[in-house]
């Protein structure tokens, strides 16, 4: 399958246009004196893609070089220069290329079609739900325009890159060879994360050396420090989204684990365990805890058996970042206690406390507590800023698009969760496991909502509608029970 359709003659044409035409371009960079260098990748790429056309096109190349983008190219923290409206991230691009190359296939190969999902009447509530919040605010929204237009634009990605995914991928193998990315990438950027919580240095800082077309934002920070100890953020826009990430990863690299019985996706999970830990947040550390209940649920013999393997975790910890346990005690038991520590900065617009924070939002959602005040149009930063800084993503939900929107998002997860999660329980095939792990991974996204705002972090949330949809992709394959049914005792 290839989003190029025609034939087969036309492409040497099209390819030597585009070089041509690319070539052309840096002709007129070099004599009106342009840096070479910011034009020059873009003209090898084109020539890269001129040549090996026929199998950068194919679907499963092009969802190798989502992920890869989404995974190391930091998202909000970079973008090629550009007089455009948006900011011209590298993520934008990739997806606006796929998505647009895959509406054209719709229309013109009969090969490519729509799939569902399975999940089609609680997200289609949820979109109606965030259209219904605009409308029913018009004054806000008018006032908030570019931010409501970004917000729902990132949204639509999100749910369309979902469909793409659905539509594209009908194998097990290729579900696993792209969870064997993630899990594999993720590995990296947990080893790169655990150097950078020793050492303070993060490598993603300084793409542009090596990507000069590729612009740093001056102004991007992150929270570098939390109790003495350093907060590694890699690729992703701040420590708590790193976190997240990481562990939303862990199940499926235990899903390797488990299948292969190769001791390589063991270490990669060791590893993305202890980079989850790097970032020194809560958030991850509840939503590691979800994990394991998930897989007591669903896979109680295996997981209790997996206990003892809990100390040597805890050693590899401790070597890695000598005090990281301490300091993860210290944060769960603060002085005063962690319901006090969450009310301290009541008050505050910047963060309030998550505790501190329920009180006022649900005064403020008493004022249209149907379908919220609109989504997009909580403005937390910026000369633009509204309203206080929420760390629950279902709150922040709840007063965007009101009940009816965190209830249909609710009911996405909701829906899948049961129906994987009845399977997963009794079927001990590949296929089992792999459901078993994608629903240990939605569900720990559910829990860590609300513990931080989740849709403010492109990254984190791209991961949970990705790994969405390959459960979906998973429960419309046949089962393979045979010979995997567990033995009894």
């Amino acid at each position: 399958m290839r989003v190029i359709v025609g034939s087969e003659q036309r492409g040497p044409l099209v390819s030597t246009a585009a070089v041509l035409g690319s070539l052309a371009v840096l002709a007129v960079a070099v004599a009106q004196g342009e840096a070479v260098q910011k034009v020059a990748p873009v003209f090898l790429l084109v020539v890269a893609i001129a040549l090996f056309r026929s199998a950068l096109f194919r679907w499963s190349t092009l969802l190798y070089l989502l992920l890869l983008v989404i995974l190391f190219i930091p998202i909000q923290r970079y973008k090629l220069s550009a007089s455009l409206p948006v900011d011209l991230e590298p993520y934008r691009i990739v997806v606006g290329f796929i998505i647009a190359g895959w509406f054209l296939s719709l229309l013109v190969d009969p090969r490519v079609r729509l799939r569902k999902g399975g999940l089609e009447r609680p997200i289609g509530l949820f979109a109606l739900a965030c259209l219904a919040s605009e409308v029913a605010n018009p004054g806000r929204v008018a006032g908030l325009s570019s931010e409501v237009v970004k917000t729902m634009s990132f949204m639509a990605s999100f749910i369309l890159v979902y469909y793409f995914i659905v539509s594209v991928v009908r194998t097990k193998e290729l579900v696993d060879t792209l969870i064997k990315i993630l899990v594999a990438c993720g590995a990296i950027i947990a080893v790169l994360a655990t150097i950078e919580a020793r050492t303070g240095f993060n490598p993603f800082s300084h793409l542009s050396s090596v990507m000069p077309f590729l612009h740093a934002d001056p102004n991007f920070g992150a929270e570098r420090e939390r109790l003495g100890s350093v907060r590694a953020y890699g690729p992703a826009q701040h420590p708590i989204a790193l976190g997240a990430a990481l562990v939303m990863l862990l199940p499926l690299g235990a899903y390797l684990g488990f299948t292969t019985k190769k001791v390589g996706w063991w270490l990669a999970t060791l590893a993305i365990t202890i980079g989850a830990v790097s970032t020194m947040s809560r958030t991850s550390i509840v939503m590691l805890i979800v994990v394991g209940v998930v897989f007591l649920w669903l896979r109680p013999r295996e997981a209790k058996r997996c206990w003892p393997a809990l100390i040597l975790v805890a050693v590899a910890v401790h070597f890695a970042m000598p005090g990281a346990l301490g300091t993860v005690q210290e944060l769960f038991f603060p002085k005063g206690g962690l319901i006090q520590d969450q009310r301290a900065s009541a008050g505050s617009r910047s963060s309030a406390g998550r505790v501190a924070d329920l009180h006022p939002a649900f005064q403020e959602l008493s004022r249209n507590p149907l379908l919220g005040e609109g989504l997009g149009t909580r403005i937390t930063v910026g000369p633009e800023a509204n309203a206080a800084l929420l760390d629950d993503q279902w709150l922040k939900t709840l007063l965007e698009t009101g009940i009816l929107g965190a209830l249909a998002f609710l009911w996405i997860i909701a829906r899948f969760v049961r129906r994987a999660g009845r399977i997963a329980k009794t079927d001990y095939s590949p296929r089992g496991w792999c459901l078993a792990a994608i629903v240990a991974s939605v569900t720990s996204f559910a829990f860590g909502m609300a513990l931080f705002d989740a849709f403010s972090f492109i990254q984190v949330t791209f991961f949970f509608f990705i790994v969405l949809a390959l459960g979906s992709v998973m429960l419309k394959l046949p089962s393979e029970q045979q010979a995997h049914e567990p033995a009894t005792a």
